[in-house]
């Protein structure tokens, strides 16, 4: 790929495409992990002294104007995550994007508006695309969490500026390689949550080259009852607790003792309904385990990044991945639109 440090970058106007799609509750921004993933690009920019817009998208507005959507609900928490001064404007394109970056002071970085109140962003609309990019000198892509997706402010921009990814981006796919191409073994796969016809083909790719595949969450009630058969390396559950809302006791022992011996783990998904108690227990009885097992883990996904922020262990994992669906294509094999345009 391009890198941002290949870039000739100082004095430039510079597009920072982010990744800022997060729960809000309250008021407030719950992930600020998915916010924080773009600061090293972020300061590596304001020090080559360039002016930053930040253009993402959040929620689904199917391409109307929804108040609710709207990313000036975020710059609160965007100053507060980021530590410098966000202005924000109500479009990412157009006389507004020019005369506001003219406008930016050193150390003020420009919030653009929610991207997909537009339709043509996610038919990935050549003009539009254009429009995005008319205002700037440079592409920087440090949204991995959104590259799987072929849309204009990820793939079509790239066709009008010079396009490079970003540190987090590029820190995303060192290591998915590492645990997809070579894994210290014994290698251990982790797969819950829901949704069996997402998970299936990451543990059919990772029966293929790691030793062991433990299974949990909703998708182990899913196998159960369509009586789904896999290889010997897919530990399916042997006890359940809960009324099936979590894996049980035999179930927890058996796969803490499998990870205990684990010279790689990758984790994606709870072993249970982890957002009510009791039946977290699962997956911190896990979590623990994948700490004390002095393994290289990589664990992403919402969920499972909750389930770090929640017990304080972000920085107990050798590294979080922001990407749920653009993880689980890329380590099954898929092509990501968004990785593909940025190779030289």
């Amino acid at each position: 790929m391009k890198k941002i440090q290949e870039a000739n970058l100082e004095n430039k106007r510079v597009l920072l495409r982010v990744d800022f799609n997060v729960a809000v509750e309250n008021g407030r921004a719950k992930e600020k992990f998915k916010i924080e993933a773009c600061k090293e690009s972020l300061e590596y920019l304001l020090n080559k002294k360039c002016k930053v817009a930040l253009m993402t998208y959040f929620g689904r507005p199917e391409g109307k104007v929804v108040s609710q959507m709207s990313l000036g609900l975020l710059k609160d928490d965007l100053e507060r995550i980021l530590s410098h001064k966000i202005v924000f404007i109500d479009d990412c394109k157009g006389e507004k994007v020019k005369d506001s970056l003219d406008k930016l002071k050193e150390d003020e970085i420009l919030l653009l508006e929610n991207v997909r109140f537009y339709p043509e962003e996610e038919v990935n609309d050549h003009e539009f695309s254009r429009q995005l990019s008319e205002n700037v000198d440079v592409f920087i892509n440090d949204a991995f969490s959104q590259s799987h997706r072929d849309q204009a402010s990820i793939t079509g921009i790239t066709k009008f500026l010079p396009s490079y990814a970003g540190f987090q981006l590029q820190k995303e796919i060192e290591n998915l390689d590492k645990i997809k191409n070579n894994p210290a073994h014994p290698a251990v796969a982790i797969i819950g949550g829901a949704k069996i016809e997402t998970k299936l083909p990451l543990i059919e790719k990772f029966e293929e080259f790691y030793d062991y595949i433990l299974v949990g969450g909703k998708i182990a009630n899913e196998a159960v009852d369509q009586k789904l058969e896999f290889s010997k390396k897919v530990v399916m559950p042997l006890d359940f607790s809960g009324d099936r809302l979590d894996i049980g006791p035999e179930t927890i022992a058996k796969f803490k003792e499998i990870i205990s011996g684990a010279k790689t783990i990758v984790w994606n998904g709870p072993m249970g309904k982890f957002e009510e108690k009791p039946n977290d227990i699962g997956t911190k009885e896990v979590l623990d385990a994948v700490i004390k097992s002095g393994a290289f883990t990589l664990m992403g996904g919402g969920e499972s990044v909750q389930i770090l922020e929640e017990n304080n262990a972000l920085n107990k994992i050798s590294f979080v991945s922001t990407g749920g669906g653009a993880m689980l294509e890329y380590l099954t094999g898929k092509f990501l639109p968004g990785i593909e345009v940025l190779k030289s």
